[in-house]
């Protein structure tokens, strides 16, 4: 398994941090460049041949050069693989008569077809032809950095120091010899042995919540962090917060340091599998709060997918459908069951926190499952049994 980790360059002086600048300026200009010349080429190889090299204008090396040139190459074969795959679905969905969806899908085509890709959050891939780093040294850093071959005989030494994740990422595997780097920090990257899947245990189901992050079928709920936050919190103050500004960075990245705390909290001892509801087309032509729309669910996932491999346990997805509505005592599904956070069967009266209802429902694989056509006719308006077929 491939894994990464970020260290700040806040100890690198301000000189350093100038070279860090130019370097990334100079590199996204010559990406421009490349991609200016690939765009319009059928044929585009995975590494650039000389006579495509040798067009762009730059001060770097020929070996940045050709480095640069293989990311560019990547990016616009990918692009344009990507319009292959939407021009096949657009065909698709006109003979099957979804005139609608094809002409949505259509407007993207031909707004991508017209633009370039955007490489304002490109970062510069280095691999070990221009990084040494070095972790055994006597100074009061941890590391240092030391990116070469950059042109002009320069070369950038930077400081860092390592973080409780780069240890543990340090202790289960090997570091790779290859960074990303940005304007204030730099990415390293570990190959980490993957752990044997557990073959005994319970299975347990998570609701993702908008409040506790995780809800576990066993009981567990993510609680507030010791300053007193909560998801709901986090997601208010972001709403509050000005797009694009400094403290709705700061905020974006407290909402993502609380997402992962809570999900570490998580003790998957005597686990070997996790359902987790698949949640698709959240917010598709819906309207919402703008604190709600703050509420990423795509992070939680991630996260929780990438930790559940970690300790060896299965990820399994289930369709979402009715498993809140669902009463995970006597299995009578109703719209009226659940009121925010309470669950109140109006059949059976069992009474419950909504979120753990909803876990105990998706934790259940037996269940048949219901097909889209019947969705359709909305029976959980006014209510029916869903339960394993022996019951």
């Amino acid at each position: 398994m491939i894994r990464s980790t970020q260290t700040s360059l806040k100890f690198s002086n301000t000189h350093k941090l100038n070279k860090v600048i130019k370097l990334i300026d100079e590199y996204k200009n010559v990406i421009k460049q490349f991609i200016d010349i690939l765009w319009d080429k059928e044929n585009i190889p995975k590494l650039l041949p000389k006579e495509i090299t040798c067009q762009v204008q730059t001060c770097l090396s020929a070996r940045m050069i050709q480095c640069i040139g293989k990311q560019a190459s990547g990016i616009v074969r990918g692009t344009k693989q990507k319009q292959k795959q939407r021009l096949w679905q657009i065909n698709k969905f006109t003979e099957e008569g979804k005139h609608r969806k094809a002409k949505k899908l259509q407007k993207l085509y031909n707004k991508v077809k017209t633009s370039k890709p955007n490489i304002d959050k490109v970062e510069p891939e280095l691999d070990s032809r221009f990084v040494n780093i070095d972790l055994d040294n006597r100074t009061s850093f941890d590391g240092w950095l030391t990116i070469t071959s950059i042109g002009n005989k320069e070369k950038i030494v930077l400081p860092f120091k390592k973080s409780k994740h780069f240890n543990k990422l340090l202790k289960n595997g090997i570091i790779k010899k290859g960074v990303r780097l940005s304007n204030k920090t730099i990415t390293l990257t570990f190959d980490i042995v993957k752990p044997i899947m557990k073959k005994y245990g319970e299975t347990v189901g998570i609701d993702i919540g908008q409040v506790a992050v995780l809800s576990v079928s066993n009981g567990y709920t993510s609680k507030k962090d010791k300053h007193g936050h909560d998801l709901t919190s986090i997601t208010n103050r972001l709403s509050r917060r000005r797009k694009g500004s400094n403290s709705f960075k700061r905020t974006v990245e407290h909402r993502k340091n609380h997402i992962h705390w809570s999900i570490n909290q998580l003790n998957l001892s005597k686990v070997k599998q996790v359902n987790i509801e698949n949640i698709k087309y959240l917010r598709r032509g819906r309207k919402y709060s703008r604190q709600l729309s703050h509420w990423t669910y795509a992070n939680i996932f991630d996260k929780l997918e990438n930790y559940c491999h970690e300790q060896g346990v299965l990820v399994y997805k289930v369709n979402s459908a009715y498993t809140s509505q669902r009463c995970s005592k006597c299995g009578w599904v109703c719209k009226s069951n659940r009121k925010r956070k309470l669950f109140k069967c109006v059949k059976c009266g069992f009474t419950f926190d909504s979120d753990l209802n909803a876990s105990r429902n998706i934790a259940l694989s037996s269940l048949p499952k219901i097909s889209k056509r019947k969705r359709s006719l909305h029976l959980n308006r006014t209510g029916f049994y869903w339960n394993e077929v022996s019951q």
